[in-house]
């Protein structure tokens, strides 16, 4: 079950003018809540006149080994949203000793470390959760080899360079970079522009065997994302090898229109070993009924992202606005976003901690 604690700050490194990392230290006491696996991330929560703001940033440092007691620190990388209502606050008024109320780690979007080649497709900030699928894949497995492919608009906007640029000088045998910027020319590399499905279609069987590829991992941007798995498919991957998070999303471009849905309806809900019953308001989300009696109830973007809402639907019918966090697996499995979830019949019954 997901829970909040207050963590201290314990480093703020500025990475490009619109992006800073910040570091929390993990007490003794809470490290195995906080063990994770690489590519999860957190939820980070303040209170604004009153409004309860949350936002997910993922875990950009490696994950601790399984004989570990658990991380001794966190490392999470912020990019400048304009007008948003978090990342301006962390990029110019947190500092180090301030304490923030941190979830413990979640998301699907996760690697564990086994022989084989993988590759990666990312774009922008897109870059954080695999840093650290990167890091803990080539420390941990020597049998194992990466591929990375990133889209940045200058080499000034690039977060987490001098990182990614020390994993290949440390596995260059094994770690394989390629890098284009869409708004710089470059001495060497890709020639500038953007990554679009035509130009990843030929590039991607350019740099490595296609379907030798164990896991693509593809991160950032909704149509960087999109391009991606319409060239890997094109090219012939299984959609079970593709695995996708997406950072930002153009909600003019991809809302669902309105949907049918039930009134009067009533959700039960099981969460942290207890379950109850209530009544859903008229156009309201499951999550939404939830939490006006549960305000525990797991959740961070509330737009069908991150998928920390994720529940398991034991009973009843659902209609889900849209998904961009879980799995055609998971879906098939009876999983469901609990923020896009709309009732389609008079009883719905969601399992929080499956």
């Amino acid at each position: 079950m997901a829970r909040f604690h207050s963590l201290p700050v314990a480093a703020v490194d500025r990475l490009t003018e619109d992006s800073v990392a910040l570091t929390f230290a993990v007490p003794p006491g809470l490290r195995e809540e906080y063990r994770h696996a690489p590519g999860q991330h957190l939820a980070l929560r303040r209170i604004v006149d009153g409004t309860e703001i949350r936002r997910t940033y993922s875990i950009c440092s490696p994950a601790p080994t399984p004989d570990e007691e658990g991380p001794r620190t966190l490392r999470v990388g912020v990019r400048l949203v304009e007008g948003g209502a978090f990342s301006p606050y962390a990029l110019k008024e947190i500092a180090v000793g301030d304490e923030l109320e941190v979830m413990t780690p979640a998301g699907g979007f996760t690697l564990e470390p086994a022989p084989g080649l993988y590759a990666a497709v990312v774009g922008g900030s897109g870059i954080t959760p695999v840093l650290s699928i990167v890091a803990t894949l080539l420390d941990r497995e020597p049998e194992a080899r990466f591929c990375l492919v990133r889209s940045d608009r200058t080499s000034a906007s690039t977060m987490f360079l001098e990182e990614v640029a020390d994993l290949k000088d440390r596995f260059p045998d094994r770690f394989q970079l390629v890098t284009a910027l869409s708004r710089e020319e470059q001495q060497a590399g890709l020639p500038t522009g953007r990554l679009d499905e035509e130009r990843l279609s030929g590039l991607l069987p350019a740099l490595l065997p296609v379907e030798s590829v164990a896991g693509w991992f593809l991160c950032g941007p909704f149509g960087l994302v999109q391009s991606a798995e319409r060239a890997l498919r094109g090219l012939g991957v299984r959609r079970t090898r593709i695995h996708e998070e997406i950072f930002h999303v153009d909600d003019g471009s991809v809302a669902a229109p309105p949907g049918p849905s039930l009134a009067h309806s009533t959700v039960t809900a099981r969460l942290d070993g207890r379950g109850g019953t209530w009544p859903v308001d008229d156009g309201e989300s499951l999550l939404e009924t939830v939490l006006r009696n549960r305000p525990d109830a797991p959740y961070a973007c509330k737009g069908g992202v991150c998928g920390t809402c994720r529940a398991f639907l034991v009973s009843g019918e659902v209609r889900m606005d849209r998904n961009f966090a879980l799995e055609p697996e998971e879906t098939e499995a009876g999983y469901v976003l609990a923020c896009q979830s709309h009732p389609l019949t008079e009883t719905v019954e969601l399992d929080f901690d499956r």
